[in-house]
């Protein structure tokens, strides 16, 4: 199961509270909004400021749009004297193909005049007189230097004419000839799913994000599915959907027929589509005690949003094979047959939009990355990527505020450092075999059962116990997780402040943030050696990987959502539990639950599940097409 991506905006002090779900205008406020619309309230202790910048990496203003480059112009042709030979610049070349031809005398040149001296008068039978002889002698003088003058600037004007004859040849010899790249597709190094999934789908669903479409059927509403609900615009035999990808307000999945289709929020292009409608926004507020059941037909979403649809496909190489699909908060990534990233949207950061490249802030339609190439996997956290080559190395790019990339950006030039992929140092010998995240937080696996995590480290979310419960706390390096070493980890992932992992064996691992119960351990669990309290006597952080009892079966995939978290097992269940606000965890309350429990309704009960995925504030489970 390709790793998710976890989504939300880092919370990074001990003690936080939800907040309400985000409507599309929280979308566009600086940071995304919190995991899900709270139905309960939690205590005044549990407010948390943002996580700061870290020091080495630092917050930059939104990059403005690349300026267009002005259009050519054909220059005016220059006088028909022809001037002298100027430089054989690329500019000048292409001045001298564009104006009017040299003339050498009209190249089928003109012959030279000669010499004007007159022919002698004839005869009179009279002789001249002296002083007529004079007057004679001087006109013809005169006439001669004047004939002399005109030969001789036919002659200057002639050398200047054989002078630029030549040059203006060279310039068309040498003149660029500009020719547009041919794409080409490389050698196969990926193989693509092939088997057809049905989609259930549940929770909040207010701007789309369940893809249901913006009419009720049957009387019920595309928006809070408390539990499980086949997704009818999904149909397997139809549709044909073999991988599924759930961003922060928005999902991707990848059909049978090599079609990428997306649904949900599209404020910074995350779908890769137009979606612009001319009807009115629904009033979330108005919705948020809807229920789901009811007959009123219009839920007041934009058709084209709630509905899937397929990316625009005009930047894509005719040929191309898709194999794999990744979604962030508000971007979203394909990987390619022969190993190569499409991507479109943005990256944000705690000030907004820092941008898709260094020369594009919004990326509205798929687009080819010029790197990196020849790679295997992909995994993206809230506003960040991974992906991994062929050759066991990893690259990142994206935010790096909380050192989830892994590496040293340069701060004054933070949208070609970050934005640009950048390979993660690991000691010599370490060959990575598999790539996850967190929201906020990497991590990484090598062949030898190892596994490395960096980034935000406020809920000890690492595992690194230096720094947990501070604000700003991070890990700028790949870290061992030593509370897994001995196990052979075959599954791991992020939600906001936590995380989760399981074993070959089938063994189940949560640590980090506790209050949400997004750990799915019982209180009693918590001590003083094994996690971190608050003032007021709470467990805040479980510093170490712990066993969670309560799953009968081996849980061979996980997944986490912001607050919520689920397993999946090798007989086709799927068990969650953790903050519910939304009824995310499919368990048809708002109540958190506490400790791991079956995801059970009619619509699931016979199935056997092989895929759970969470967003924001909704999820996705799916099972394999009869």
């Amino acid at each position: 199961m390709p790793p998710r991506k976890a989504t939300a905006t880092a919370k990074a002090v001990p003690a936080p509270k939800k907040t309400a779900a985000p409507t599309k205008a929280a979308k566009a406020a600086p940071t995304k909004a919190a995991a899900t619309t709270t139905k309960r309230k939690r205590s005044a202790e549990d407010d948390e400021p943002a996580p700061k910048t870290n020091g080495v990496n630092g917050v930059h203003d939104d990059a403005k749009p690349a300026k267009k480059a002005k259009k050519e112009t054909t220059p005016a042709p220059p006088a028909k004297k022809a001037a002298a030979p100027r430089a054989k610049t690329p500019a000048a070349d292409a001045d001298k193909e564009n104006s009017a031809p040299t003339t050498n005398g009209d190249k089928t040149t003109k012959k030279r005049a000669k010499s004007a001296t007159p022919a002698p008068a004839a005869a009179k039978a009279k002789a001249p007189t002296a002083a007529a002889k004079r007057e004679a002698a001087e006109k013809k003088g005169e006439k001669a230097a004047e004939a002399a003058e005109a030969e001789a600037e036919k002659v200057e004007e002639e050398k200047k004419e054989e002078e630029a004859a030549p040059a203006k040849k060279v310039a068309k010899a040498k003149a660029p000839v500009v020719k547009k790249p041919i794409e080409k597709i490389g050698v196969k190094i990926n193989e693509a799913p092939n088997k057809p999934l049905e989609i259930f789908v549940f929770g909040e669903g207010s701007a789309g994000e369940l893809g249901l479409g913006a009419l009720a059927v049957n009387g019920k509403k595309p928006v809070d599915v408390k539990r499980p609900r086949l997704n009818a615009n999904l149909d397997a035999t139809k549709v044909g959907v073999v991988q599924v990808a759930t961003g922060g307000m928005h999902t991707v999945v990848l059909t049978k027929d090599n079609k990428i289709l997306t649904w949900g929020v599209n404020d910074q292009g995350a779908l890769g589509r137009d979606t612009t409608w001319d009807g009115g926004l629904r009033d979330a507020d108005a919705d948020a005690d809807s229920d789901s059941d009811s007959d009123d037909d219009d839920s007041g979403l934009n058709p084209h949003e709630s509905t899937p649809g397929e990316i625009d496909t005009t930047g894509v190489i005719p040929g191309t094979k898709f194999v794999q699909v990744v979604a962030s908060d508000s971007a979203s990534f394909a990987l390619t047959e022969d190993g190569r990233v499409y991507g479109w949207g943005t990256f944000r950061a705690s000030d907004g939009i820092l941008g898709f490249s260094r020369l594009v802030d919004v990326q509205k339609t798929p687009v080819l990355l010029p790197e990196p190439k020849k790679v295997k996997a992909l995994a993206t956290g809230s506003n960040h990527i991974l992906a991994l080559d062929q050759k066991g190395k990893l690259f990142t790019w994206g935010c790096p505020e909380q050192n989830q990339l892994g590496r040293r950006c340069v701060q004054r030039d933070i949208k070609e450092s970050a934005l640009r992929p950048g390979g993660v140092g690991f000691k010599r010998g370490v060959h990575v075999a598999k790539i996850a995240c967190g929201s906020y937080h990497s991590f990484a696996l090598d062949q030898k059962g190892h596994v490395y995590a960096w980034g935000l480290n406020n809920f000890g979310q690492l595992n690194v116990e230096q720094g947990a419960g501070d604000t700003d706390a991070t890990v700028l390096n790949a870290t061992v997780i030593e509370g897994l070493e001995g196990h052979v980890v075959a599954d791991i992932d992020g939600g906001e402040h936590h995380s989760v992992a399981c074993t070959d064996g089938g063994k189940l691992f949560t640590w980090g943030r506790i209050d949400g119960h997004q750990l799915g351990l019982a209180k009693s669990t918590f001590t003083e050696d094994n996690a971190i309290f608050d003032e007021f006597g709470k467990p805040r952080i479980l510093k170490a990987p712990t066993l969670v009892p309560g799953v009968p079966s081996t849980v061979t995939n996980v997944n986490a959502g912001t607050d919520n978290t689920f397993a999946l097992t090798s007989d086709g269940k799927v068990y969650s539990w953790g903050f519910s606000g939304n009824y995310q965890t499919g368990q048809g309350t708002t109540d958190d639950i506490e400790l791991p429990t079956l995801i059970d309704n009619t619509a699931v009960r016979d199935k056997k599940l092989v895929f759970a995925g969470a967003g924001g504030q909704f999820s996705i489970v799916a099972s394999y097409a009869k």
